[in-house]
């Protein structure tokens, strides 16, 4: 392929990463906001060249070494549930941006510290941006069969990085507030993310099903190997060693890399995401890992004999068999992995780059007297310029330093060296002793064992062959110290963290720190307990005008957000907006508003430029801290029981309510039944009285009021009886009669003293049967009353002309009757009233309400008497009623 046509295609991805942050930014929507899985493929950027290409090298070259990049991180990343968690809500609290932000503060705030912090993290991780445009720029020539250009003028993949540098230093300098988020990046990288998992999927179904027959034919080939065995073996106790060590290097990388804090803790948006990325991000490299050995072992068949670089096989297959295609594709896999890694290392490291060194130590004096606008200028560039640098730095230690040097072995150096930080990271989380001596010191002895056990002869000895006689007497002094089973890597791994751990706690138990460095030890441990309350329990004692810190934050923040922020502390903490002095909750909260955009460190300055602190014993820090902690408890058994007055208020209101409601329907059946009652009363008493004054009625007329007479009386009584007969059924004074009945017997007993009315009101009735057996266990007589209840109800509600459908069948064990009439809803909020033995349905199609209100009420009791529920609901042109009865585990096939 030629250089144009991959530097065309090139130049499309870029411009579809660009579409993707544009329309991220621009859209904001939900898809991208708050997507658990954008949050948990972003991650995945700790998937390098390294792991895209080395890995296979290694899998080729050492065997099992190249799974400890992936299992380190898969053993450590479910701890983040809580690691993780607690991280994300120390940095939201105090507006960290960044890896130095978050050590140097929890250690006094200190300047210097956040500065030698960046440092290591600049010689860490530049070496490896430098990694990143080797694979990219050898890629590319690979693929293109051309040679690699000497002149960094001349070579194609000079403008690819140049490409890539614009990308970043653009979209990544778009918020001056460090702190933001960054939804467009975040979203491509989460693209990128995706297809180089896709690309790499389909690499290795290319080669284990077109290229070989299969997984099993690969291994059966690739065991002939003599040193198969070996190299998929952990060749005993050394071996195993090795390994571990490997894997605890790439365990503590996945969290202290300045790219993956970045990712993980400043992106996070909601804590929620952290529960879905401790299984998804897993997934992703436990998929990423089935390809790994096939894909090198089929290499190494297809390439046996020949002198080719292993890391390249992914490259190298798919072009053995001229599939231009799944090159190409591979290829853009491959820059995914290397785009990604660049973009947010470049801005992390100029994010503390600005923050921790240009700013406070030589930018700091400017930025005071200049106005919002020039300031927020002023550190954009700052930043613009930084990416845009480092960039072209690593890419001229890529051409001088690692031309030659192997990917997995400038990644492991790296992550080496970045674990220096995992005494002061971890320290910072889970110990209150820790102190700012302690971590300087075993820092630096730390970083002096790396530099001369791995840094200079990997650069060094390899750049300038014959200064490595002069320093081998050096290194043969220190012989004493070489564990003979591990490789040198683990080794200086082990010894380097060994020394740095032992002199952080050594000289972190013996000498005390000061009295800010407690304060904030307190707020990292505990963040549980601060985290409602963190700027009450930042201990600050002085003399502060909150119209110098207001001025110094209309620099910054500009006069507008000022304001707002000012408005927002008052309200919060019920603070007069005439007040003119500063208290310590107004100094750490103007700290945290100037935090995010020039660091913790710079703000701390600023602060105090214009305060006057008082010192502090550590006795009165811990005191104090102890009042706060006091507080803080009483402050919460305060807002449990207020929650729990409220709860019991809302209960007694709804209590008081529901008396109310029932007492109306109480006194609304008691003049329902009244009026009942007193309807055939009155009749029989008018019957009587005309039989009783007038002796020469005639017989047919006399005969007529004596049938009225016995009629009113049936009534009566009937009215009577329901009311005894619902009193009977809610005190279980009813023995039922549960026998064995076929149910469609019973409802045809139940419908055809109905028959009659229902034909006089021309409603078409019907049944549909749906059961395999008819033979049910339940009280017959109660359900020919529950039928006549519902059915009733059905004929007095459904329109002339209208349609009544019973319909039965089984569902889990449970026979199911429901009974469909056509007529007017019920409205929605008496559904669930229905069923109450006072209440009527004011929903009626006749001018008078009828009835006692007992029908629907008795018909609930019989239901539950047999274990059973029914409900209404309203549904299409009417009213359902549902009766759902236990079956009694026996069934008995019927002939229809």
């Amino acid at each position: 392929m030629s250089s144009f046509a991959l530097f065309s295609v090139v130049l499309l991805y870029l411009a579809l990463l660009f579409f993707v942050a544009y329309l991220a930014e621009k859209k904001k929507s939900k898809l991208w906001i708050n997507n658990p899985h954008i949050y948990a493929l972003s991650l995945a950027v700790y998937c390098t060249a390294w792991t895209y290409y080395g890995s296979i090298g290694v899998a080729a070259t050492s065997g099992l070494n190249y799974l400890t990049i992936y299992i380190g991180p898969i053993i450590v990343i479910p701890s983040w549930i809580y690691i993780n968690t607690r991280i994300v809500r120390i940095s939201r609290i105090n507006k960290i941006s960044s890896l130095a932000d978050f050590i140097s503060l929890r250690y006094g705030n200190s300047r210097s510290l956040s500065a030698i912090i960046t440092l290591v993290c600049l010689f860490a991780v530049i070496p490896y941006i430098g990694l990143q445009i080797k694979a990219i720029s050898e890629t590319f020539h690979l693929v293109t069969e051309t040679p690699v250009s000497k002149n960094m003028l001349t070579d194609s993949a000079t403008f690819v990085v140049l490409l890539i540098a614009v990308f970043s230093s653009y979209y990544g300098t778009k918020y001056v507030d460090a702190s933001e988020k960054r939804l467009g990046i975040i979203s491509a990288i989460a693209l990128e993310s995706f297809l180089k998992l896709f690309f790499i999927i389909i690499l290795g179904l290319f080669v284990i099903y077109f290229v070989f027959d299969g997984f099993s034919d690969i291994y059966q080939q690739a065991s002939k190997f003599s040193d198969f065995k070996a190299k998929n073996t952990f060749n005993g106790i050394e071996g195993a060693l090795n390994w571990m060590i490997l894997c605890m290097i790439s365990g503590t990388a996945i969290c202290i890399l300045p790219r993956q804090f970045h990712t993980a803790i400043i992106e996070n948006r909601q804590e929620k995401h952290i529960k879905t990325a401790i299984w998804f991000f897993p997934l992703y490299l436990l998929i990423f890992t089935l390809f790994i050995f096939p894909i090198a072992w089929g290499g190494r068949l297809i390439f046996s004999g020949q002198q080719v670089n292993p890391e390249f096989y992914s490259i190298l297959i798919p072009q053995h068999f001229n599939n231009t295609i799944i090159t190409v594709l591979v290829f853009l896999g491959g820059l995914s992995s290397s785009i990604s890694m660049i973009i947010i290392s470049a801005i992390t490291l100029s994010i503390m780059l600005s923050n921790n060194m240009i700013i406070p130590y030589g930018l700091l004096g400017k930025f005071k007297s200049e106005d919002e606008a020039n300031n927020t200028r002023n550190i954009t560039r700052i930043r613009k310029f930084s990416i845009f640098g480092l960039i072209i730095m690593a890419f001229a230690f890529y051409k001088y330093f690692i031309l030659k040097t192997s990917l997995d072995s400038v990644g492991l150096i790296s992550f080496v060296v970045i674990a220096q930080l995992a005494p002061a990271y971890f320290g910072a989380i889970f110990w209150r002793r820790g102190s700012y001596k302690g971590v300087l010191t075993g820092l630096i002895a730390g970083l002096l064992i790396c530099y001369f056990g791995l840094i200079i002869p990997q650069y060094y000895f390899s750049y300038n062959q014959e200064f490595k006689g002069v320093l081998r007497g050096m290194y043969e002094t220190f012989s004493f110290f070489n564990i003979p089973y591990l490789g040198r890597i683990p080794q200086i791994f082990f010894w380097s963290l060994l020394v740095n751990t032992g002199l952080f706690a050594g000289i972190s138990v013996s000498m005390k720190g000061n009295y800010r460095e407690r304060n904030f030890a307190e707020l990292y441990v505990d963040i549980d307990k601060y985290i409602q309350n963190h700027e009450n329990a930042f201990i600050w004692r002085g003399t502060a005008y909150v119209s110098d810190i207001k001025n110094i934050l209309e620099r910054f923040l500009g006069k507008n957000k000022t304001e707002q922020a000012l408005r927002i502390f008052n309200l919060k903490y019920n603070i007069d907006s005439e007040a003119e002095t500063a208290d310590s909750r107004f100094i750490k909260f103007s700290e945290n508003l100037l935090a995010g955009r020039i660091g913790t460190a710079s703000a701390k300055i600023l602060i105090e430029g214009v305060t006057k602190e008082d010192k502090i014993s550590l006795k009165e820090v811990l005191n104090i801290l102890e009042e706060s902690k006091e507080n803080i408890i009483l402050n919460k058994k305060l807002t449990e029981q207020s929650k729990e007055l409220k709860k019991l208020s809302d209960d007694l209101r709804n209590a008081n309510e529901s008396l109310i409601v029932k007492d109306r329907q109480k006194d609304d059946f008691l003049d329902s039944v009244a009026h009942e009652l007193r309807t055939p009363i009155t009749a029989i008493r008018s019957a009587g009285e005309i039989l009783a004054d007038d002796d020469d009625i005639p017989l047919e007329i006399k005969k007529e009021f004596l049938n009225n007479i016995i009629t009113e009386s049936d009534r009566l009584s009937e009215i009577i009886n329901d009311i005894l007969y619902l009193d009977k059924l809610e005190h279980g004074q009813i023995a039922l009669n549960i026998q064995e009945n076929n149910i469609l017997e019973t409802y045809k007993k139940a419908l055809n003293p109905l028959l009659h009315l229902i034909q006089q009101k021309k409603i078409h009735i019907s049944e549909v049967n749906l059961l395999n057996h008819f033979i049910f266990e339940y009280d017959e007589a109660r359900m020919i009353q529950l039928f006549q209840n519902i059915l009733g109800n059905a004929l007095k509600f459904t329109d002339e002309q209208g349609t009544i459908q019973t319909k039965f069948f089984t569902r889990e064990q449970h026979l199911i009757i429901t009974v469909f009439n056509t007529g007017k809803h019920i409205p929605e909020e008496d559904l669930k009233m229905i069923f109450d033995k006072f209440y009527q349905s004011k929903n009626q199609n006749i001018l008078k309400q009828t009835g006692s209100g007992l029908g629907l009420a008795i018909c609930k009791k019989i239901a539950e008497a047999q274990k059973g529920t029914i409900k209404a609901e309203n549904s299409g042109l009417g009213v359902t009623f549902t009766i759902r009865l236990p079956e009694r585990d026996k069934e008995y096939e019927v002939e229809r």
